[in-house]
């Protein structure tokens, strides 16, 4: 049985993250509601961030295998 993931994944937090900015840009959240998104929005953006820095080692650990990064061509396939 796969494991459920205790936060959303990247896509869906930042797909969350355009959906308030486009209600903040709106101009038609009272002050109360634009907080409470800002605030939504802030937690948001360091849950994306937490995400792409994880990648971000994981990719350093994979090149630190090897040593060595090999080119792809426009397939995808190392050359």
């Amino acid at each position: 049985m796969a494991r459920k993931k205790a936060t959303p994944d990247f896509e869906q937090s930042l797909t969350e993250l355009q959906t308030l900015v486009e209600r903040l840009e709106s101009g038609e959240l009272s002050l109360e509601d634009s907080l409470a998104a800002f605030e939504q929005g802030i937690r948001l953006t360091r849950e994306c961030q937490g995400a792409l820095s994880q990648a971000e080692q994981k990719v350093q650990i994979l090149l630190g295998q090897s040593g060595e990064t090999a080119p792809f061509d426009a397939e995808g396939e190392a050359q």
